[in-house]
């Protein structure tokens, strides 16, 4: 008994010994700080006038950020085509192909509609969908390659698709892009306002089906892809359209 209240009494006397120290070097500091001169004192109080409104002005750009945020996102797909893996499991001697394109959302909205109606939501007075939302969509391509068994040479495109309920066609163009609605450019269009065919490259049809799930932000997407091609496709809604591509020979 006497050890284990010799043990009681130093554990006690070890915590009143750290209090007392603790004590005392919050006691040394405190002198110290006094003794510091006033310009000194008010660097800290200084310091915290200036990181509060630097934190508040983060906070609201954090939030201002959120409110501009777009409608409809920008995204991108993107492939590579023609190429293989060597010994060492690094790709070789492919080609690129990447679409750009404004991602809108259905935010509970049914666009598509039916009959005579169908799709004609997306138009907004323009003769052609832009494929997407706000700047035109745009296709760059490294290599030729093959829709519907018409060649579309390397280069960059605009795109666009006419909707009907049995099948879409796929339009690629060689009017530009305009990166702003107030472009003066008469060679670019904003989405596809003003669109005329007589610049399109190559129309090629697109199957459509209805999915089981609905997209509620736009997809385009290069599927079933194998080295030599796949399939382009556009998946928002239920709505699934695609149109099967290879790199030509």
């Amino acid at each position: 008994m006497a050890d284990a209240t010799y043990l009681a009494t130093g554990r006690t006397g070890d915590r009143r010994n750290r209090a007392r120290n603790a004590t005392s070097r919050f006691t040394s500091a405190y002198l110290l700080f006094e003794s510091l001169p006033l310009t000194l004192q008010e660097k800290p109080m200084k310091i915290a006038r200036t990181i509060a409104p630097l934190a508040l002005t983060l906070a609201f750009a954090t939030a201002a950020d959120a409110q501009d945020r777009p409608a409809s996102p920008r995204g991108e797909a993107a492939t590579q085509v023609g190429g293989s893996y060597n010994d060492n499991g690094r790709y070789e001697g492919g080609s690129w192909i990447v679409v750009d394109y404004g991602r809108p959302i259905l935010r509970g909205r049914d666009l598509f509609g039916s009959g005579a109606e169908y799709g004609q939501a997306f138009l907004r007075g323009a003769p052609v969908w832009r494929l997407g939302a706000n700047q035109s969509t745009v296709l760059m391509t490294e290599t030729d390659l093959t829709f519907g068994g018409q060649r579309l040479p390397a280069g960059e495109y605009t795109v666009f698709a006419e909707l009907t309920e049995s099948e879409w066609t796929l339009i690629f163009s060689n009017w530009g892009a305009k990166a702003n609605p107030r472009d003066e450019d008469p060679n670019t269009l904003w989405g596809s306002y003003n669109y005329t065919p007589d610049r399109d490259v190559l129309r090629t049809s697109m199957s459509v089906s209805t999915s089981a799930m609905s997209a509620d932000q736009m997809v385009i997407a290069f599927t079933d892809m194998t080295s030599s091609g796949g399939m382009f496709t556009v998946w928002w809604g239920d709505q699934v359209a695609s149109a099967a591509f290879s790199v030509a020979r």
